[in-house]
């Protein structure tokens, strides 16, 4: 008979939407896994699990990371924000009523996402024109496409 090695879990610590959270996950768990399954933060979207739509974009320390192509352990100590944590209390962020006011989502899948791409890239200060802007969110994929409104809505907060 076969012996069985128990799988090895790590307790990490991350500070997600400005809360302490301590988790138990195993060494392959993703941050993406990690948010929805025991976190209950299912905004992030698991769109292709390869990192090639952007519905899965949060935002670690700052900068805009693809949740399922990160490990959960390696984001220890860090602070991560999802699209449940942008907005404050009942005031919504600047791009979320841009995109509400542009039209910017149909069926809101991808939503999240961008959202938390597009203060990425706001906070980075690399995106100086539309054609920067359409560039640099190229990474988020919208399949109704709605991409001339996104812009649209980033380019409105980028500008204020």
């Amino acid at each position: 008979m076969e012996s069985k090695t128990p799988i090895k879990h790590h307790t990490i610590q991350i500070n997600i939407n400005g809360t302490q959270q301590h988790l138990d996950v195993a060494a392959w768990t993703t941050l993406l896994d990690a948010l929805r399954e025991q976190l209950h933060l299912t905004g992030s979207k698991k769109g292709c699990d390869h990192g090639q739509c952007g519905a899965c974009t949060v935002l670690c320390d700052g900068n805009r990371i693809l949740s399922c192509l990160t490990l959960a352990v390696s984001k220890n100590g860090s602070n991560i924000t999802t699209i449940e944590g942008i907005a404050n209390g009942n005031q919504l962020h600047p791009l979320q009523q841009a995109f509400i006011k542009h039209d910017a989502f149909q069926c809101g899948y991808c939503t999240p996402g961008q959202i938390c791409s597009a203060i990425g890239l706001l906070q980075e200060g690399h995106a100086n024109t539309r054609e920067e802007v359409k560039e640099l969110m190229s990474g988020n994929l919208c399949r109704c496409g709605a991409y001339t409104n996104i812009i649209d809505a980033i380019m409105e907060v980028k500008d204020q």
